[in-house]
């Protein structure tokens, strides 16, 4: 297990809160290092949004605490009707995020009220505010995030996994239990590569001249992650219709292996040329890089029409249908690499001093 980004800062607001508190001889100074660890988040604009949530939480926990102890006392059973109205209050309010806080203000304020009770309330609807100022002063300070980085590596490490199998299958080297396991495994990194774009999509730029860089980039992410997700694609059709793929004749696999090793090399050469290890104007020979959509498809169609269906004509129109969607998934593939190849190429040309993205090693 590593040490993110977001452990540490939940440690450092912990101690700004706990250390803020006893400045302030606050007498419960606890509370202030359970709300800091509500009110950590990912991204600068996520602890905005927690901010005004966070504050409206405390707020109605603190309102419904007093008027519950002024009006029926501090039993037991009426801090747990109190609760159930708070959760009620924040469903109502859209503020479900804040549901956890808004109850532990409740409860601190309830649970042992003096005589000088309104003075008492506002000490620990106070703490509890400390600890989210806290929280929210190390979000914006310390550690920022550079989602950017980590959403192209993980985009450039799947692509290399998938291009991998993909060249093993097609020359029907790849182990298929191993392989099925993989494509288990790589569905899960697809939703936390999506997750990752949404984190930095949040990220907020304040000058106009990064604003219209991230807006570009922002549009290259979703097209490259649009083209992770059809390279994906075209691998588990390679993988699931293996037996389809072996009975074509060797002429025709050698073509669809030609192909594919032709639009990989294609993706590898643009992933690339993002990070600016391939010189934006450099471009192949037609041959050599893209796919020759037509051909691939005359080729299959040319087999089928020459092919006469035997005895067993119904698992023959099958395997057809299982192969046309093979190649169908490879033509949507090669669609997508070269809009990505295009959408790279502009901003590149745009913006050719600012490629700020690096690859961790």
């Amino acid at each position: 297990m590593t040490l993110g980004a977001r452990i540490l800062k939940t440690g450092i607001a912990i101690v700004l809160a706990l250390f803020l508190a006893q400045l302030l001889n606050a007498p419960t100074p606890v509370f202030a290092g359970i709300s800091a660890i509500f009110a950590i988040q990912p991204t600068v604009y996520r602890s905005y949004l927690s901010i005004i949530e966070q504050v409206q939480g405390n707020i109605i926990g603190a309102i419904i605490a007093v008027i519950f102890v002024l009006s029926f006392g501090n039993n037991v059973f009426i801090i747990g009707l109190a609760a159930i109205i708070v959760i009620t209050i924040n469903l109502k309010l859209n503020l479900e995020k804040t549901i956890t806080l808004s109850v532990v203000t409740l409860i601190a304020i309830m649970e042992s009220p003096t005589d000088d009770f309104i003075t008492f309330a506002i000490i620990r609807f106070s703490t509890v505010m400390l600890g989210i100022l806290s929280a929210s002063t190390v979000n914006l300070i310390f550690l920022p995030p550079k989602y950017e980085n980590k959403l192209y590596n993980h985009i450039s490490d799947m692509s290399e996994e998938i291009t991998k199998w993909i060249r093993l299958n097609i020359r029907h080297a790849s182990e298929h239990s191993l392989l099925k396991n993989d494509i288990d495994k790589m569905s899960d990194r697809l939703m936390k590569i999506d997750q990752l774009y949404t984190l930095y999509k949040e990220e907020r730029n304040y000058f106009k001249k990064t604003t219209l860089l991230k807006t570009r980039k922002l549009v290259i992410y979703r097209q490259m992650i649009a083209t992770l997700k059809k390279s994906f694609q075209t691998l588990k059709k390679i993988h699931r219709y293996e037996n389809e793929l072996l009975s074509l004749p060797e002429e025709l696999q050698h073509i669809i292996q030609q192909q594919l090793d032709c639009l990989i090399h294609h993706h590898e050469h643009v992933m690339l040329k993002f990070i600016g290890k391939v010189k934006p104007n450099v471009v192949f020979e037609e041959g050599s890089i893209s796919l020759d959509r037509n051909m691939l498809f005359q080729e299959l169609m040319n087999y089928y029409k020459e092919t006469e269906l035997t005895v067993h004509e119904n698992e023959e129109e099958l395997k057809q249908y299982h192969m046309m969607q093979i190649v169908s998934a490879i033509i949507e593939y090669d669609e997508n690499v070269e809009h990505l190849d295009t959408l790279i190429t502009s901003i590149q040309v745009h913006h050719q001093h600012e490629a700020d993205v690096t690859i961790e090693e």
